[in-house]
């Protein structure tokens, strides 16, 4: 077995990828990736699936095209001319980047790897030795423990925007924002879905006002099964069967593919963390501080591996974090990530930051609270909007926003100010009156709530 040693071993090639710069022409590194550089975001995730929810959306506009006065024909969708304009473009980026890094002095190794002992891996016939580790190896789906779900031949998100051709019908396992998202993807491609999600709602970890719309607007597009327990899957001759125990009596659901959707784990137990003496919680996460350093001094971990957002936009920041204590070790940075925004593409888009209205009430926090329509601005009444709101909380205190939740289209766009006003410590004052917001932008639907609030 060839022995190497590194000052540096990066384990994963997604977020940890941007950790070497020019800062670090003097040490060996090392890049190790079980899988493709770029990891769940650019092959697997936010990147191909964004791809995907465009092309979703314009087909949902050609639909609809007649609210607005134009006539067009809905005929149908190219499925594999819609996937290869995303993969085509996604694929050649692993070997660019190997080549890259390898010509720019880092060595990489190509496949799965395990932890030995602290401080050394093991990589197909390879033992990797080096004084500092950062763990960024990501996660994978969940695969809940149902019955005969093993003998079908079910999808992921890791493999359902690879199908060879669009299936005439699905169903998803699942109500959270993988779920949404795919349902919206292969629904307005024409494809017949059904959701079976265990909450009484979909979304359930977002404000009640938000995840209570959208699941309304949800069950018009698509037969949503709520407080649904999957009891047993079986392959049939159309495709598979789902037997379901619903809150009032046992159900069925039959699709040509099944979809799960239930999560996503970290992949801590892939490396075999336990060996190198490295603690993780009940949920699998690597521990670490708020440098992002583990309980062994000289590893770091950063990304899905060690928390539990399963953001890029995270995983970006901490790689910068951890970059800058591997460095600067005398000097370390220390995480202050307290406002986290996150978005569902979906149809409608929902996009979320800070406190949800029933953990404000739980925490019994004074709060006020204000929510306006996309139909009270003037864009709104351009998009013929009549389901989409802006809902903002704040401290009557100190006049500081607590949450804010928005739900429709550009959602993710809007709520960016609102991010910015919790992350700067901007009074809803500030925000709502120091600015000047353009007429007759969507955003005023934004400046709206703000000024109620």
């Amino acid at each position: 077995m060839a022995r190497h040693s590194y000052d540096l071993v990066i384990v994963g090639a997604g977020s940890g990828n941007m950790l070497p710069t020019e800062e670090f022409a003097d040490w060996r590194v090392a890049v190790v990736e079980a899988d493709r550089f770029g990891g769940t975001c650019l092959n697997r995730g936010c990147i191909p699936s964004k791809m995907l929810v465009h092309t979703a959306d314009v087909a949902e506009t050609v639909r609809h095209a007649a609210r607005f006065g134009i006539s067009a024909c809905w005929r149908g969708a190219d499925w594999p001319a819609i996937r290869d304009r995303v993969f085509d473009r996604i694929d050649p980026l692993h070997e660019q980047a190997v080549d890259y890094r390898r010509a720019h002095g880092v060595d990489v190794f190509l496949g799965e790897a395990r932890f030995a002992a602290p401080k050394v891996l093991i990589a197909g016939d390879e033992e990797i030795h080096a004084e500092r580790f950062v763990l960024a190896a990501g996660s994978r789906p969940r695969i809940p423990e149902v019955s005969g779900l093993e003998d079908v031949p079910y999808l992921t998100s890791d493999t359902v925007m690879r199908l060879d051709r669009l299936p005439k019908s699905m169903i998803v396992l699942g109500g959270g924002y993988i779920a949404a998202e795919m349902s919206h993807i292969f629904g307005a491609l024409g494809t017949r879905v059904t959701i079976v999600a265990r909450g009484d709602q979909l979304l359930s970890g977002h404000d009640a006002a938000i995840r209570s719309r959208f699941t309304e607007l949800y069950q018009q597009r698509f037969d949503v099964r709520l407080g649904a327990e999957v009891k047993d899957v079986a392959k049939t001759r159309r495709g598979i069967r789902v037997d379901l125990a619903g809150p009032s009596s046992a159900q069925a659901a039959e699709a040509e593919v099944l979809l799960v959707a239930t999560g996503r784990i970290p992949n801590s137990d892939r490396l075999n963390v336990a060996a190198a003496g490295i603690e993780t919680d009940a949920h699998g996460h690597v521990r670490t501080d708020e440098t992002y350093q583990t309980n062994v001094p000289g590893i770091w971990a950063l990304g899905d591996i060690a928390n539990h957002f399963q953001l890029k936009h995270m995983a970006n920041a901490e790689a910068g974090l951890v970059r800058q204590n591997l460095l600067h070790p005398g000097r370390p940075r220390r995480a202050r990530f307290t406002v986290v925004p996150s978005a569902v593409f979906a149809d409608p888009q929902v996009a979320t930051v800070g406190a949800t209205e029933q953990e404000l009430r739980e925490q019994g926090r004074d709060f006020v609270a204000a929510t306006r329509s996309y139909s009270e601005a003037a864009y709104g009444w351009a998009l013929e909007d009549t389901s989409s709101f802006v809902k903002v909380l704040a401290d009557p205190a100190t006049r500081l926003l607590l949450g804010a939740h928005i739900i429709g289209p550009q959602a993710s766009t809007l709520i960016q100010p609102l991010i910015q006003a919790m992350c700067l410590g901007s009074t809803v004052d500030q925000v709502a009156s120091g600015v000047l917001y353009i007429h007759p932008a969507l955003t005023e639907a934004v400046e709206q709530t703000l000024l109620e609030l």
